[in-house]
């Protein structure tokens, strides 16, 4: 169960970085190839075998290139992204990427040997849902569920689900904590993030 917790801790995180593709109109083939692109690479990166400061900085690639990272950011920061100059929401962004591929990274050890299915999708609404199910040593499967759409004017995942956890919802949850606990500052909120994950 030790990796479970950890993949389900970290998972939801993750799932905030996707951009990549060009802006066609996004349909369901089109969420199926980004996120079986996703998780080819995903999958690579498990497989290579790599120490773990190569695997942040492949994770971190891979969240730039297939998550709505501006989306996920601004949602994480929540309220106080109404008080944070434009300097603070950039520099929120470049840290918050990083926390996530640290985050992640460090989890994915116990990932090794495991995998990620594409197993379907369908439209919600002005975005689609890509169903895929998940594959640890030892563990039983369980539903990995991500969000795409083209609101940036590329296809990308903006949300993920992990057996029910919601990806922004728990982020801005975290961020917030941190924001808390530096006294409502956002440049200390910042500094944090970047030592965190």
């Amino acid at each position: 169960m030790m990796i479970r917790r950890h993949f389900l801790a970290t998972a939801t995180s993750f799932a905030a970085f996707v951009p990549a593709l060009p802006a066609f109109a996004l349909n369901e083939a089109g969420a199926e190839r980004l996120i079986n692109s996703l998780v080819g690479d995903i999958n690579g990166v498990i497989a290579s075998g790599k120490g773990e400061n190569a695997m942040f900085r492949d994770f971190e690639r891979i969240f730039a290139r297939y998550s709505d990272t501006s989306y996920i950011a601004a949602y994480a920061m929540g309220v106080d992204g109404r008080r944070a100059s434009n300097a603070q929401k950039r520099a929120f962004s470049d840290a918050f990427q990083g926390y996530i591929a640290r985050k992640y990274g460090r989890r994915f050890r116990e990932f090794i040997g495991g995998r990620l299915e594409v197993k379907g999708v369908r439209k919600v609404k002005n975005w689609f849902e890509v169903e895929t199910t998940a594959f640890l040593r030892g563990e039983s499967p369980f539903a990995v569920t991500f969000h795409v759409s083209n609101r940036s004017g590329r296809d990308l995942f903006f949300n993920m689900f992990i057996e029910g956890v919601n990806l922004l919802l728990t982020e801005r949850t975290e961020v917030g904590a941190l924001i808390d606990r530096n006294g409502g500052s956002i440049d200390a909120m910042i500094s944090d993030l970047r030592k965190v994950g």
